[in-house]
């Protein structure tokens, strides 16, 4: 395999993606998200930087983790389903969203120290965590590493074995194999750091069932407005562990995995089809080897289910904080 993509590759990858999430059925209007962020964010400084985030609410806190390249902007219209009676608190991962974007390496051990310093800044206690994409490794090794603090946890889209970490590209399958491939090449600094590749396609275009409004990859456009600043978004790919590398994130992932299948903590899961990091096999294995489990089918979909399914994710979330024990 070639190290690098031709842009004739790229382009044909691109196509290839954005055909599967053409191929699926329109959604109901009635679950269209709104594009509006009808939430002001409040600043905490942590490690010497400023982390943004929403907190609304009160009562039992809910803390909402984003992935690549996204922010609590995500979580917009899931929110509101939880503040009558619960503490809604979404942060925006350092170098994300609207914290600030110190000279650091944005490695998953960086985000890791910026998140624990988030919340123990916040005092947040008996957190049940709504996670997604690298929010969930970061919301799984937290909950691991400080059961008696987490309450419970819902996740989509996550990062967890047996689909992390893959053995090789190969097993990744042929259009996987090809895109990691250019994202660990120079190519891959080309993509998204000129082109802001992760905005632009992977979220805009082929990571929904339904393509986003302008509206809506306005807001997400905003944190990157250049190349410096897209840094982040670069190096998330790269610590995907991959035939072994990076070590370190592959041994969080694998011990996140032995936590989550051993753990009686309450957890719900939610999925779609075909889906991207959690395809039906994943969910099933899940499914048949996570005790105390929930799990709710929210119909088409690929990986930013917030934004092709807000509402059933809101009501689903709300109606299993309510039925958790006290």
């Amino acid at each position: 395999m070639t190290p690098t993509l031709t842009r004739r590759a790229l382009l044909r990858l691109t196509a290839a993606t954005t055909l599967l999430s053409a191929a699926l059925p329109a959604l109901a209007d009635g679950d269209a998200p709104s594009a509006e962020m009808p939430f002001e964010k409040r600043l905490v400084e942590v490690n010497g930087s400023k982390m943004a985030y929403v907190d609304e609410g009160e009562g039992p806190v809910v803390l909402f983790l984003h992935g690549n390249p996204t922010s609590s902007y995500l979580w917009r219209n899931i929110i509101p389903f939880v503040t009558e009676d619960h503490r809604a608190i979404a942060v925006d991962l350092i170098g994300m969203g609207d914290s600030d974007k110190p000279d650091i390496g944005y490695t998953f051990a960086d985000h890791a120290a910026y998140l624990d310093g988030f919340i123990a800044a916040l005092d947040l206690q008996d957190i049940t965590l709504v996670i997604h994409d690298w929010g969930s490794v970061l919301g799984m090794r937290y909950a691991r590493l400080n059961e008696g603090n987490v309450k419970a946890i819902a996740f989509m889209e996550a990062g967890i074995p047996p689909a992390l970490p893959a053995p090789s590209l190969e097993a990744m399958g042929p259009q996987n194999a090809e895109l990691f491939a250019m994202l660990r090449s120079p190519a891959g600094d080309e993509a998204v750091l000129q082109n802001n590749f992760f905005v632009e396609e992977v979220l805009g275009k082929f990571g929904v069932a339904t393509p986003l409004s302008d509206e809506v990859l306005a807001q997400y456009r905003k944190p990157f407005p250049t190349p410096e600043s897209r840094k982040p978004t670069l190096v998330w790919p790269r610590q995907i562990p991959i035939a072994g590398e990076p070590a370190d994130t592959g041994a969080v992932i694998t011990a996140n995995g032995e936590w989550l299948y051993s753990t009686d903590m309450p957890k719900l899961m939610l999925h779609v089809a075909p889906g991207a990091l959690m395809p039906p096999p994943v969910v099933e294995y899940v499914k048949a080897n996570a005790s105390n489990l929930e799990d709710v089918f929210l119909g088409p979909g690929v990986h930013f289910v917030q934004e092709d399914h807000p509402t059933a994710i809101g009501r689903a979330l709300r109606d299993w904080i309510d039925r958790l024990p006290a």
